[in-house]
């Protein structure tokens, strides 16, 4: 994690998220399908389905990003303009992952097709009701989790994934791009912590909503081994 100079309630706030952080991976290490690409026995098979799964939370990431942003009233304009440069960055990430689907041997018609698992539902719905509220300070929680995920752990699932296929990288290019880039976007929550996180009451908040989203994101990988 990069150095960053935070106000006394900003420290505060990220030592919370830290500690949800380590609750997270703890919670990653039990799901099977991530169990199964620790110990190198992730197939490829395992791989499309992942993206398969993974596709509409991708897609639906920059909706409640947004509307996360619209939320927000004139007095946190400044919020606002990072958020929306957020979403306008990763709103067509999409496309990269459906790349890296047909790389790997999907059907293109195939992943543009399925639905959201239950994990993916839940999490979806959670975020959007958040992002709907006035002034959702909590939702940086969930964007704690989400960001953080690419910034720390794709890459090396990238790494995994290629060794236990045989990959040579080229089905692997969204985890390479999130990790690679999801650096920058951790900058600018920080700054966004030091900003929003003023009191106990908004503490609680961000620290809860990121609980929440944690559980939800590790239910949606779980779920990835169910097919409907």
């Amino acid at each position: 994690m990069s150095e960053q100079v935070l106000t006394p309630q900003g420290q505060q706030c990220l030592q919370a998220l830290m500690r949800v952080w380590f609750e997270f991976e703890r919670q990653l290490g039990r799901v099977p399908l991530i169990q199964r690409l620790e110990r190198g026995q992730f197939s490829k098979a395992d791989y499309c389905q992942l993206l398969l799964n993974w596709r509409q939370q991708v897609i639906e990431g920059s909706r409640w990003i947004s509307r996360c942003a619209s939320s927000f009233d004139r007095d946190f304009s400044d919020v606002r303009s990072v958020i929306i440069g957020h979403a306008r960055e990763e709103h067509r990430d999409y496309e990269m992952l459906e790349r890296d689907f047909v790389a790997a041997g999907g059907e293109l018609a195939t992943i543009q097709q399925a639905g959201r698992n239950i994990g993916t539902e839940a999490l979806h719905g959670f975020l959007m009701y958040r992002a709907g509220q006035t002034n959702p300070v909590d939702l940086l929680g969930a964007m704690w989790i989400i960001e953080g995920l690419g910034q720390k752990m794709a890459s090396s699932w990238a790494e995994q994934i290629d060794s236990s296929t045989s990959g040579d990288g080229s089905y692997t290019k969204f985890m390479r791009y999130h990790g690679a880039n999801d650096d920058d976007h951790m900058q600018k929550l920080y700054q966004l912590i030091d900003r929003l996180c003023q009191s106990p009451e908004q503490l609680k908040a961000i620290v809860r909503t990121a609980r929440v989203t944690a559980r939800l994101y590790c239910l949606q990988l779980e779920e990835v081994d169910n097919e409907y």
